[in-house]
């Protein structure tokens, strides 16, 4: 059982005149101010060691036209406090334990006019702030429409920030470093050809949002516990430099619909002069309601290899034949249907994944393009709706699940639901059952295209909703979920661990689609990483694709050393070596560290820090006293500078290193690497050269 200490003490009286409150972090070091100003409206000033993070910031909601909206004309009527400190156990995590700390003021304002009650409830941290609005049964308040969410974020100053833009369909960016002031001028060159082009404004950025003062303060915006509401966006004024919460819309224009009691998703503000601290911060969790599912035993870290690499780079297909199927051609059997020859999810090319995973000791073997539908997807610009649980000829469901049950390697099923969220719903008991039957315990499910029904977004309330419908019904199934292009996570896998991984920003598929910059992942772990652990898919070894289609002249930015590193930089209780096996069997030495690289950890150490030029992480392994350590490196060569004094005292440790070589580029030479072995200790300091888009990775196993 966890072991947790709750103090309580409560005010509860009328207040007309007290002009603010003030709430203290546990520590001290975080103040937080409310106030109303002379017409009613709630504000709130953050402060760090007396240094002002967010200056008098605005609260509040819009409604539509028909009812008033809860902006101003408050009065403070009540107020609670409440102190809370709880040691809570993780499922699965960076760590086997997290601490629960923090100060609570839960303040009611009521609207004069109106007599509507609205609870603003702040909680302190010792690492930063979480806020979110409630609004509590009563009488002159029931059904309600936002047109918009006011809150706002007042900036400091003119900060660096390290952004994406506001598009209500897509993450999948790079990030442009930029002062806030420089936003609006860069805008139109951030925006790729992915994507969906639905930007709200030219200074829209979407959460979660690093930044990075003159003075040298780290700060994080983003959100906790999104459910049941539109997921927000930050909207810039550069003139005054204040963001303000833009809501994603649905089809009408709306915002969210809500009915009394609810609540709103927390907004979050992480703030340390220590980067390493926003890294390690588990706020955005501990906003998260407790585990929900009382049996957990079925949720296991995964370790996978899959048929999927081969089909983004181009040299396979997802489509069984390059025929489209329909009535009107009379091809509405595949097995009539002529075979393209490119087809890679085929019975015995899978066989041949599950031997490889078995021989090097994977856990299971993703398998996308099984079923019927992909010809028709693609050839009707997506909009076919698949039904999950017809095979093409060539895969043979039972024939593979008992093959893959003799080798002790389980299977991944690939549910692409091709945006059609209400199809998706129609025929999720079947095809979780379909799952269970053939032996299939975790799912990657896929939202490419435009949402169905027209008109939504991928990060509209509805759509929130059908995401968090899927995950809880997983749970009647024991079934685990990774959702790609769903909504960035807001620490939900909390409360419903069987959300083991997320994709939801830009992947290394993209890699395999123009490239992303070098520098990308030493952004990831600051900003979408904040949420919740996402399924990369790293460890890409040939990055010349044309060597796989000669038809792509991508290529991977980044050196095969930085690829070995993500495994640890990247955290994810699910991680893929993505690349084809062959490309893995040409360096069986590097491979080695994919191999031991555990998906479990007890602890973890953030040893160095800077977003967009270097992270530098150490984990220990949650099954052994075995440490792994990985980096990320930027643009810029530089050498790494570590201590090991994480390691336990009075114990021997060997090394194995495996780092750029010397003349490693990521662009000129990335295969370029040099493993070596030494013996270390907790005293023990290493200097490592990183090239540009290089990194390493390190196991340290104690020597008995």
């Amino acid at each position: 059982m966890n072991k947790y200490f709750v103090s309580v003490f409560v005010m509860v009286f009328s207040i007309f005149g007290m002009n603010a409150q003030e709430l203290k972090s546990p520590n001290g070091n975080f103040k937080m101010i409310f106030a109303l100003e002379n017409d009613g409206t709630p504000t709130y000033q953050l402060f760090m060691k007396d240094r002002e993070v967010i200056k008098k910031s605005k609260l509040g909601l819009e409604l539509q036209k028909d009812k008033k909206s809860l902006l101003n004309d408050f009065t403070l009527v009540n107020e609670v406090r409440n102190t809370f400190d709880e040691t809570w156990k993780t499922v699965w995590g960076e760590e086997t334990e997290i601490r629960n700390h923090y100060n609570e003021l839960a303040l009611t304002l009521k609207q004069n006019e109106t007599e509507r009650q609205v609870i603003i409830r702040f909680r302190l941290f010792n690492d930063g702030l979480g806020f979110r609005y409630e609004f509590p049964e009563q009488k002159n308040l029931t059904y309600f429409v936002v047109k918009e969410e006011r809150t706002e974020f007042a900036m400091t100053g003119d900060h660096t920030a390290f952004w994406i833009p506001g598009d209500y369909d897509t993450q999948e960016y790079d990030f442009t470093e930029s002062k806030l002031t420089e936003i609006r001028g860069l805008f139109k060159k951030a925006v790729t050809d992915n994507a969906s082009q639905k930007q709200f404004s030219d200074t829209g950025v979407q959460t979660s949002l690093i930044l990075k003062t003159s003075e040298g303060i780290y700060i994080n915006i983003h959100e906790a516990a999104l459910i049941n509401y539109s997921c927000m966006h930050l909207n810039l004024d550069d003139k005054n430099l204040v963001f303000q919460s833009h809501l994603t819309p649905d089809a009408k224009g709306n915002k969210g619909y809500l009915q009394a009691p609810s609540v709103s998703p927390w907004r979050t503000i992480i703030a340390s002069s220590d980067a390493r601290a926003i890294l390690a911060s588990r706020m955005t969790l501990n906003l998260n309601e407790p585990c929900k599912i009382e049996d957990t035993s079925w949720i296991k870290p995964v370790k996978y290899i899959g048929v999927w690499w081969e089909m983004i780079t181009g040299k396979s297909s997802w489509a069984y034949t390059d025929e489209i199927p329909s009535v009107q051609l009379g091809i509405t059997d595949f097995t009539k249907a002529k075979p393209n020859g490119k087809h890679a999810a085929n019975t015995k090319h899978v066989k041949d994944h599950i031997d490889f995973a078995a021989e090097h000791g994977f856990d299971a073997v993703l398998v996308e393009g099984w079923n019927e539908g992909w010809e028709d997807w693609f050839g009707h610009e997506k909009d076919y709706v698949f039904d999950f649980v017809t095979p093409y000829p060539d895969f043979d469901v039972k024939e593979i699940h008992e093959y893959a049950k003799s080798k002790g390697v389980k299977m991944i099923m690939h549910h692409e639901t091709s945006g059609s969220t209400r199809n998706y719903e129609r025929h999720l008991d079947k095809a979780y059952q379909f799952m269970k039957d053939n032996g299939y315990d975790a799912v990657k499910s896929g939202y490419v295209g435009n949402i169905l029904p027209l008109g939504e977004h991928h990060y509209s309330q509805s759509i929130i909703n059908h995401y968090q419908y899927c995950i809880e019904k997983a749970v009647d199934y024991q079934i685990m979920v990774n959702a790609h292009e769903a909504v960035r996570p807001t620490g939900i896998c909390r409360t419903y661990p069987n959300l083991i991984g997320n994709e939801s920003a830009r992947g290394t598929e993209f890699q395999a689609f123009g490239g992303s910059k070098a520098n990308h992942t030493t952004l990831l772990p600051f900003t979408r990483l904040i949420g919740g652990p996402m399924d990369y898919t790293p460890g890409i070894f040939e990055m010349d694709i044309a060597k796989l289609n000669p038809n792509n002249n991508s290529h991977v930015n980044t050196t095969l050393a930085n690829q070995l590193g993500l495994y640890v930089v990247m955290y994810s209780p699910l991680q893929m070596a993505a690349d084809l096996p062959e490309n893995y069997n040409r360096f069986l030495d590097a491979f080695q560290f994919i191999k031991d690289v555990p998906v479990e950890w007890s602890a973890s150490k953030y040893l160095e820090a800077e977003p967009g030029y270097y992270i530098t992480i150490a984990r220990k392994d949650k099954n052994s006293s075995n440490w792994f350590v990985g980096n990320s490196n930027g643009y810029s060569s530089r050498t790494s500078t570590i201590t090991l004094d994480f390691l336990e005292k009075g114990k021997k440790y060997e090394a194995t290193i495996y780092a750029d070589a010397a003349d490693a580029d990521y662009k000129t030479n990335p295969q370029a690497y040099k493993i070596s072995k030494q013996k270390v200790t907790n005293k023990t300091k290493l200097q490592l050269r990183t090239a540009a888009g290089g990194g390493y990775a390190i196991s340290i196993v104690e020597v008995k």
